[in-house]
């Protein structure tokens, strides 16, 4: 056994998996195989998570199959609800809320201990239909507004929407936000996966790994990027630079511009790449590139004067933006997404599964004498 410290784990091997696969100096990002460009491009949502969870492309009857009964499991107990309420009253933030919903739906499940592969698959269904229902009911609660119904007859993504503003979206929007679900579906072992994988090992439920999830998500070093990078856009926005220069100034008192760096990608991310064209055909249809605009320049600033390439987050801010969603819950969004790739690493962990137990070396004393309390 080594000794060698890898802070973060970075490099370290953990565990092996046939789930998705990033090539850090190409820039290629597979799910089980399959070019996220050829997924972003031709799949839905359902198909991508049918794929994740089950290791093939679903035909079209296994998935009309696979998405209808998805769909009979949006609506959330009124209970659950009642308690999203008042997290919403209390302005509660989103990721946190979006935890403790999520946490609270086993009660409102049947053999949440079950342990079986089959069981585990019926529950990550629920979880996965549940999600965005608890994400929209918060929003409207918080904005003073009731809950909307899920529908059935909608795409996931489409369904959202729905519930988000009240309104069925055009199909532009609902394919543009469909595709961000399937970018964000799986990113191999993030910290969030990993989150849920350490708890999976210890064999806890699927309920308690994915609440791991959200939590380590939460992080603005993680999910929470997309947000940062959006609330740095409105920044520039309102000052009175341009973006080249108020992104330099920046630099020099020693900010940190956020959605730039990966600690797999040494090139930019595959994602960002379409998302930053799905940013541009927003803001042409609305007449505005504005958003787009500035991104790009910054984009360019960082990649001559630092190096580095954007990565997922950049282009997902300005993307969800000028959908309308509010910028808080560009996480929890995130998250909707990202928990077809935790219960799939649930899933697939679980089938070999061993307890997840790194050592720390200790630098504290070793040889100290106690001392009675009454003699401190």
């Amino acid at each position: 056994m080594t000794d060698e410290l890898k802070k973060g784990l970075e490099g370290v091997v953990v565990a092996e998996s046939a789930l998705s696969h990033i090539d850090g100096d190409a820039g290629r990002l597979v799910y089980r195989g399959y070019a996220i460009e050829d997924l972003a491009g031709e799949a839905s949502y359902e198909e991508v998570l049918y794929l994740l969870w089950h290791g093939e492309l679903p035909t079209a009857e296994a998935l009309s199959s696979f998405s209808s009964d998805m769909a009979e499991h949006r609506a959330v107990d009124e209970d659950v609800l009642s308690t999203v309420r008042d997290l919403a009253t209390a302005d509660e933030n989103p990721m946190a809320a979006l935890r403790t919903a999520t946490s609270m739906l086993s009660a409102y499940d049947e053999d949440t201990e079950a342990g079986d592969r089959e069981s585990d698959l019926e529950h990550g269904k629920r979880i996965t239909a549940k999600m965005p229902t608890l994400v929209a009911a918060f929003k409207r609660l918080r904005d003073g507004e009731e809950p909307v119904e899920p529908r059935a007859d909608l795409s996931h993504a489409a369904n959202f929407l729905y519930m988000l503003n009240g309104e069925e979206p055009d199909d532009t929007l609902a394919e543009v936000f469909d595709m961000a679900l399937v970018l964000h579906a799986d990113h191999g072992l993030n910290a969030s996966t990993f989150a849920a994988m350490v708890t999976g090992s210890t064999m806890s439920d699927l309920y308690s790994a994915v609440t791991s999830a959200i939590g380590t998500l939460k992080g603005g070093l993680h999910g929470g990027a997309n947000q940062n990078v959006m609330q740095m856009l409105t920044e520039v926005d309102e000052s009175d630079k341009p973006a080249v220069q108020w992104v330099d100034d920046a630099l020099d008192g020693g900010r940190r511009i956020p959605g730039f760096g990966h600690r797999v990608y040494n090139v930019k991310d595959p994602r960002a790449k379409i998302l930053g064209e799905k940013s541009q055909a927003l803001g042409e249809a609305a007449g505005d590139l504005k958003w787009y605009s500035m991104s790009q320049a910054i984009e360019e600033y960082i990649a001559e004067n630092k190096g580095l390439a954007p990565n997922v987050d950049f282009y997902s801010a300005s993307t969800y933006y000028q959908m309308g969603i509010p910028i808080d819950l560009f996480t929890p969004i995130f998250a909707m997404s990202r928990a077809g790739g935790w219960i799939a690493h649930f899933l697939e962990y679980q089938s070999d599964n061993r307890l997840i137990r790194p050592r720390a070396r200790y630098t504290g004393p070793t040889d100290l004498t106690f001392t009675p309390v009454e003699q401190r």
